[in-house]
């Protein structure tokens, strides 16, 4: 995977008017991997936009959340997950139209009670007719069919995770704000009340820093006003 500093100098010397010669001179990257490149950058050029071709959600995605204004986006599937599921993370799966029959699919993973944008997938162009494949692949841990859902919905929730993790002293991972354009412009507020059940809920991932977050939790939202599970 090439490096997001190195993909912002090739988008620059681009638009500089570089040639894929010059450019893989001036990053060191193979005239052929600069070629690849220069064709992913065009795809997702003014990502924001082209049409949605679909976004998704995985089932049970509102455990633990309320939303105002917007009934109809309580309707999902959760009923047919699992209730010994854990809550707080949803998967969302944005896919653009990229033209000649393709689309660009970007992918987040959002902790709805705590850290907000855990992860993201970088943006793949692919055939049209290889997407429904790609969402069942992209949800098969849940074991039952991902949710479409609008893609207002995802800005809500994406966005408004990243802003209710910053009140508690969170940022989202690096390279989210070089792939957030696959969902829009956002204006918020969000309709979704983050937390669960209002509140947050620190649920220890096995990359997460369990003693730096509660640390933080304590300082911003004061000790005994969240909850957390880490591991012993």
């Amino acid at each position: 995977m090439i490096a997001e500093d190195v993909q912002s100098q090739v988008r620059v010397l681009r638009e500089n008017g570089g040639t894929p010669k010059e450019i893989a001179r001036a990053t060191g990257l193979r005239p052929a991997e600069v070629t690849r490149l220069l064709r992913t950058l065009a795809a997702e050029a003014d990502i924001e936009e082209r049409a949605v071709a679909g976004c998704w959600f995985n089932p049970g995605w509102s455990a633990g959340l309320s939303v105002e204004g917007h009934p109809d986006w309580l309707l999902d599937n959760s009923a047919e997950f699992s209730e010994d599921a854990p809550g707080g993370l949803v998967m969302v799966l944005v896919a653009r139209d990229a033209g000649r029959r393709r689309v660009s699919v970007c992918g987040y993973l959002v902790d709805v009670y705590c850290l907000g944008v855990k992860n993201v997938r970088e943006p793949e162009v692919m055939d049209a007719g290889k997407l429904p494949e790609f969402a069942r692949a992209y949800f098969a841990a849940f074991g039952v069919q991902p949710l479409e859902v609008p893609v207002d919905l995802a800005r809500h929730v994406v966005f408004g995770a990243v802003d209710y993790a910053r009140t508690l002293g969170f940022e989202p991972v690096a390279g989210f704000d070089a792939v957030s354009d696959h969902l829009g412009e956002w204006t918020g507020p969000s309709a979704v009340t983050f937390g669960m059940d209002g509140q947050p809920y620190f649920i220890q991932g096995p990359h997460d820093d369990s003693s730096k977050v509660l640390r933080t939790l304590r300082s911003s939202a004061g000790e005994g006003n969240f909850q957390f599970l880490v591991a012993p």
